[in-house]
């Protein structure tokens, strides 16, 4: 009969000619035959199952096995022996070189009709053997899958005692090297069914024997830690993760990290390929795992690991919001590693340039598990914003792309960030500020934060952007009388020849703190900035002055120079003078106080009081009563006091008036009418550059620095309570009180007082609004009778014979912006660009220097943004729009310097003289050794860690590149139909990436 079934097999007829043939034999075979027939076929069926080279083969051989099995059982257990097995698991079936690949199927089939005979546990024993031998020998996911099945159908072939441990980290160690080759999709669906199918096997394992997991998990992280292996283990390792129960996870995360015997670089190897595990479709707890190791990670203070495979593998998580299948998981191992890197903006900033591109995907995917992600993300990103803000150049197409996503109130935000944190206390991670491999492009030096001092910091910038300030400093000789001087002279050096890319201001933040500030909280940046002024301009005049050479000027009269050359730095570069007049209103007695200033606290004018054209620009030579009411008799005008103290016996009471107003682009001296159209000279048609004035301008319903500065200078009634005792009445009286500048300060320092305390709260709110900055300002200046000859002499500012105001201009410095909405909170960041007086060589210097180029000195300098280490380059449009897109991010002090003109001529005289003859500053022997040795040292810490990197980051295992996720969705975006990522599916290529 085997020769029958053979011939019939092995024939030309047609398929269902075969197939009745065949029917017959089977059925013949189910009668009573002798021993030797039935050998003859059990022989032949094995041949046809194992070595058939037809799927009809191998379903014949099968077919008759199982007959065989079910009407000869004794001849089928004589059979299927135990020597017989050995042979084939050992040996193979088949010519050499064409071995069987389905000895295991066929074993599996036999093992059915064997059950209850008496050679069962003899056979089990030898599979118990053999299938610990076969996974030692890494058999191919295929092979392996078989082994699973085998045993899942079969569990007594399960390995015992020790052998069941050391089968499963042999298993683990199989899994570990597994590799789909194929990209095909059904390929890859069949690989991660055979992964499926052997995990299950270890989950079934572990439920029956729970002491066999721990030394499962730690061959696995054996496996995962390994420096040594040439190539990255298989995240197919993510499939075993998932079945171990999670209560075992607290003890299993703490031994490892407190295992001295691992180390770091072990630690960071295996916790990298453990994030490469989100890309693992058919994982389920991955990411509670992830977190959990890097809370565990945390909890420990290994920081440098936690920074280190962040920084690495952010990237890549972030791409696999991209698919749905493992989006969730992606998700939540993002939040976490997001919302725990508190102490530097690195991480987040690595993904800003991808932000726009996935939320454009997940918006055009348009599902449930894109919109909810969306909500996540979104409420992800402002946490970001709120913790890291400063930098809005790089946050502005963030914030187009999620502005029309939900926003989270503060409350949610903070709770965020307070749970995630790695550590409540910051100092632990003081030494972990961005890593800078180089300066900035800019040249610029940052400033590292020190806890809260970003207050400090841009202060510093700002005085040292001051370029007259800083070359003041840089040029004092050397001298221990002004030691806190001497401290900002040294971090000026610093900044300004430095190597690194940036340095800390610890030394000079110790000497220039304020006592009464906490230690550790965020501070007012103007309440710091009012101190360090004071403390500097009180040490230089009660100690031993510092001697500066300036070379004075020939036009400098004997007064004006010792005038000059008697005041202290501080009052040379920000000091200015105010009057302060209080009429009675009663019997219009006037009393003066002059006092000096080093910056004007600008007050925002109540809701109610419009800032319009007729009325909110202070025309200052109509002072009298056009403050609070109109008189009733118009000739009080004539008489007023207030009139008589100008340098005018007669005038005529409509002359022109002179207002804070902005400017454009003329030439000093030219005269304009400030309050008409042409208060500005330019033709735009003419010049590009009108554009941008228009920016400098307010918009009618907001308010601008020029309206601030009004306010302050317009009257003040005193009533009520807070009436006036007017010496000649011996009375308390309603009296005026208005504030007039009789002296500009050559940097001059506008505070917007922002912040005002609500009683209701019981804490300090901040004013929002909106103020537009003007980048050149007029600002009126009283003029004396002596300077009123002068300018009479000269023929030039004609106007100010009329008004007994100045004009003096400023040009904008730096911007100091806070962001938050509490003095006490927020982040502390500024513009800054550096504007000098550009004389070309050669050109005779007449009584006022004039800047070469004005157009040049307005817009062709370069702005730069100051947030903390990160220095970059800027626009004055930047400034111009931050709050516009940031509206918790407010301009709050302003620097401007005063042109070259008239009352500003012998300090611009002497500084720009001294510049000239002198140059750079050039530094005593003591700094200039300090920084050579600073920066050689420098390049010693970047060698040094240049080859702890090195080592670092070639432990980190090697997967694909991160952004083929992203460009491969954008090509699928051109695609027609398709299973792309954005829609859900799984197109092959786009599938194969995400797993491997």
């Amino acid at each position: 009969m085997d020769k029958i079934l053979e011939a019939v097999v092995m024939s030309s007829y047609p398929n269902n000619v075969k197939q009745g043939l065949v029917r017959r034999v089977i059925e013949a075979a189910k009668q009573p035959m002798d021993s030797e027939q039935c050998w003859s076929m059990l022989e032949l069926s094995t041949k046809l199952y194992l070595t058939g080279d037809t799927k009809y083969k191998r379903e014949v051989g099968k077919e008759v096995l199982e007959v065989y099995g079910h009407y000869h059982p004794e001849e089928f257990e004589e059979f299927f022996n135990v020597r017989f097995l050995l042979s084939l698991l050992q040996e193979g079936y088949g010519p050499l070189g064409k071995r069987s690949h389905y000895i295991l199927d066929y074993i599996q089939l036999g093992l059915q009709f064997v059950l209850e005979s008496p050679s069962a546990n003899s056979i089990f024993s030898l599979l118990r053997i053999e299938v610990l031998r076969k996974v030692c020998e890494r058999p191919s996911p295929k092979q392996c899958a078989k082994i699973s099945k085998l045993l899942t159908q079969h569990p007594q072939c399960i390995p015992t005692g020790k052998h069941q441990v050391l089968f499963c980290q042999q298993l683990i160690r199989c899994i570990g090297q597994f590799q789909c080759i194929s990209e095909g999709e059904e390929d890859i669906m069949e690989f991660l069914e055979q992964v499926n199918k052997v995990s299950g096997l270890l989950q079934r394992i572990w439920r029956t024997q729970t002491s066999a997991i721990l030394p499962s998990l730690k061959e696995l992280f054996t496996i995962i830690s390994s420096t040594e292996e040439q190539e990255a283990p298989s995240n197919a390792l993510a499939s075993v993760v998932q079945f171990v129960p999670l209560e075992l996870m607290d003890g299993v995360i703490r031994n490892l990290t407190n295992d001295d015997s691992i180390t770091d670089v072990q630690m960071m190897t295996a916790i990298g390929r453990m994030i490469d595990w989100v890309s693992w479709p058919l994982g389920k707890n991955i990411d509670k795992w992830i977190i959990a190791l890097l809370k565990g990670l945390a909890a420990v203070k290994k920081f440098s690991i936690l920074i280190e495979v962040t920084l690495s593998k952010i990237e890549k998580v972030f791409s696999k919001l991209l698919y749905p299948i493992v989006r969730e998981g992606a998700l939540s191992v993002l939040q976490y590693m997001l919302l725990s890197f508190q102490h530097s903006h690195e991480a987040f900033h690595l993904l800003l340039p991808h932000i726009p591109r996935l939320v454009a995907s997940l918006k055009k995917e348009d599902s449930n598990s894109a919109t909810s992600s969306l909500e996540q993300l979104s409420e992800l990103i402002h946490c970001m914003f709120f913790r890291f803000s400063g930098f809005p150049d790089l946050y502005e197409p963030v914030l187009e792309a999620v502005k029309a996503l939900p926003i989270p109130n503060e409350d949610r935000i903070k709770h965020l960030l307070g749970q995630n944190a790695w550590t409540s206390q910051k100092n632990e991670l003081a030494c972990f500020y961005p890593r800078l491999a180089s300066k900035s492009e800019t040249g610029k030096i940052g400033l590292i934060n020190l806890g809260n001092t970003c207050y400090m910091n841009s202060i510093i910038q700002s005085l040292f952007m001051a370029s007259d300030f800083r070359h003041s400093v840089l040029n004092l000789t050397e001298g221990n009388s002004q030691p806190l001087m001497t401290k900002l002279q040294w971090l000026f050096a610093f900044l300004e020849h430095s190597q690194r890319p940036a340095i800390s201001p610890e030394s000079f933040f110790s000497a220039s703190w304020p006592p009464w500030f906490t230690p550790g909280a965020q501070q007012d940046c103007s309440e710091y900035l009012k101190y360090l002024l004071d403390r500097l301009h009180e040490e230089e005049k009660t100690g031993k002055r510092i001697y500066q050479k300036l070379k004075e000027s020939s036009l400098m009269s004997q007064a004006m120079e010792h005038h000059y050359l008697n005041k202290t730095l501080i009052e040379k570069m920000f000091g200015g003078k105010m009057m302060t007049k209080i009429r009675c209103l009663k019997c219009l007695n006037v009393s003066s106080r002059e006092e000096a200033f080093t910056d004007l606290s600008l007050a925002f004018p109540p809701l109610d009081r419009q800032m319009d054209e007729s009325t909110s620009v202070l025309p200052v030579e109509e002072i009298g009563p056009q403050f609070i009411e109109h008189p009733e008799n118009a000739s009080q005008l004539r008489g007023s006091p207030w009139i008589q103290r100008r340098p005018l016996t007669t005038r005529d009471p409509a002359a022109s008036q002179m207002p804070v107003e902005t400017v454009g682009f003329q030439e000093p001296g030219e005269a304009t009418n400030p309050l008409s159209d042409n208060a500005v000279v330019m033709d735009a048609a003419k010049d590009p550059l009108l554009a941008y004035r228009e920016q400098a301008c307010a918009p009618k319903d907001s308010r601008s620095v020029p309206d601030l500065i009004n306010y302050f200078l317009s009257p003040e009634r005193l009533t009520a309570e807070n009436k006036y005792h007017c010496e000649k009445c011996a009375s308390l009286q309603d009296a005026e009180k208005v504030a007039e500048l009789t002296e500009g300060p050559h940097y001059l320092i506008l505070t917007l007082l922002r912040f005002s305390f609500d009683p209701q709260t019981m804490k300090r709110k901040k004013i929002l609004d909106n103020v537009s900055i003007p980048v050149v300002l007029k600002l009126p200046v009283l003029v004396t009778p002596e300077e009123t000859e002068e300018v009479c002499q000269t023929g030039k500012d004609r106007a100010a014979l009329e008004s007994g105001f100045m004009s003096v201009v400023y040009d904008l410095c730096s911007v100091v912006v806070h962001s938050g909405i509490s003095s006490e909170s927020g982040h502390y960041y500024c513009y800054s660009r550096e504007c000098t007086d550009t004389v070309p060589p050669g050109q005779p210097r007449e009584g006022a220097l004039k800047p070469a180029c004005d157009k040049q000195l307005d817009f062709e300098i370069q702005w730069y943004l100051f947030n903390d280490t990160r220095v970059s380059f800027s626009s004055f449009e930047s400034v111009s729009n931050v709050t516009s897109f940031f509206p918790k991010d407010t301009a709050y002090v302003l620097f401007y310097r005063q042109r070259p003109g008239r009352q500003s001529c012998p300090l611009h005289q002497a500084l720009a003289e001294a510049g000239c003859l002198h140059g750079e500053p050039s530094l005593h022997k003591d700094l200039m050794e300090a920084i050579s040795k600073d920066n050689i040292l420098y390049l010693q810490e970047q060698e040094k860690e240049a080859r702890n990197r090195a080592a670092y980051i070639s432990a980190l295992p090697k997967s694909p590149l991160w952004w083929r996720d992203f460009d491969r969705d954008k090509d699928d975006d051109s695609s027609s139909g398709g299973c792309g990522p954005a829609t859900g599916g799984s197109g092959s290529g786009s599938f194969h990436g995400l797993v491997f």
